[in-house]
């Protein structure tokens, strides 16, 4: 059973940064693709990075998130830099052997993020 939980969401201010971690469990952490989605009130959720051998980003946090993985720590990151008020979600990281990012494999339970302006 892999379980994901993740860390290090709150309140900050516009223009500021948080940096988000998400510990798995298990034994096989590198041979899966991690993906960074994030929910905000009333709409879908939206895979904004993801990471296996190359890095994936979408464009609303091009150039200001920044994804990495310590494989000996079983944890993935979201350096999250230059915040908006639009960033305010639910942020979620997912885990899949095949980066199949529309129905991921495992889920971790949310960290709650919120920029005020």
């Amino acid at each position: 059973q892999v379980q994901l939980v993740e860390s290090g969401g709150g309140l900050v201010q516009a223009g500021g940064s948080l940096r988000l971690s998400c510990i798995v469990s298990g034994r096989t952490f590198s041979s899966y693709a991690m993906g960074w989605f994030r929910q905000a009130p009333g709409k879908e959720r939206e895979l904004i990075a993801a990471i296996r051998w190359s890095t994936y980003y979408a464009n609303s946090v091009k150039g200001r998130f920044t994804i990495s993985r310590d494989n000996a720590k079983n944890t993935v990151y979201l350096q999250m830099n230059s915040l908006k008020p639009e960033d305010t979600a639910v942020y979620y990281c997912a885990a899949d052997r095949g980066a199949n990012w529309n129905t991921p494999s495992y889920w971790g339970q949310g960290t709650q993020v919120t920029v005020s302006s």
